[in-house]
């Protein structure tokens, strides 16, 4: 029994996202990694300076009073769990694009559990972003749902 065309498109949509996610957690893990023992807070002044961003900028504020809080300690644990998310993002992206079953399910259970953690932050800081991410989150999970019900009932 062959797949219609459309499941197909909408597999693979979802394994380069997927996998789009996790090459950038790895390199953010990388990132971490490369700031362990480093002054972060000259490094973000070098490139603000580099870039010719404004200075006073309210979100450049807000950047520098997160990143002056991490420690060789808690780079190494950011290092971690992005390498986990990573992992997990690319083996459901390589899983999708395979058009493996397990993929699938995977990738319905962990989107959907991070569900309600997303509409948690969206009503404490709601942002277009996190709205996003929140509705792109949920049509993968329908869309799968659906997709393997529609491929369990007999033709």
């Amino acid at each position: 029994m062959t797949e219609p065309k459309a499941h197909g498109r909408g597999l693979r949509l979802i394994a380069a996202f997927k996998l789009l996610k996790g090459v950038a957690l790895l390199a953010l893990g990388i990132g971490a990694l490369k700031l362990l023992h480093k002054d972060v807070e000259a490094i973000i002044v070098h490139w603000i300076n580099v870039f010719q961003v404004d200075p006073h900028s309210h979100y450049l504020q807000l950047l520098l009073e997160k990143l002056s809080i991490l420690d060789d300690r808690r780079l190494k644990q950011l290092s971690v769990a992005t390498f986990i998310y990573s992992a997990i993002f690319m083996t459901e992206g390589v899983g999708l694009a395979w058009r493996q079953r397990w993929a699938e399910y995977l990738t319905i259970v962990t989107t959907a559990s991070l569900l309600p953690l997303e509409v948690y932050e969206l009503a404490k800081h709601a942002s277009i972003g996190k709205g996003l991410a929140l509705v792109i989150n949920l049509a993968v999970v329908v869309y799968l749902v659906v997709e393997i019900r529609r491929s369990r009932k007999p033709s």
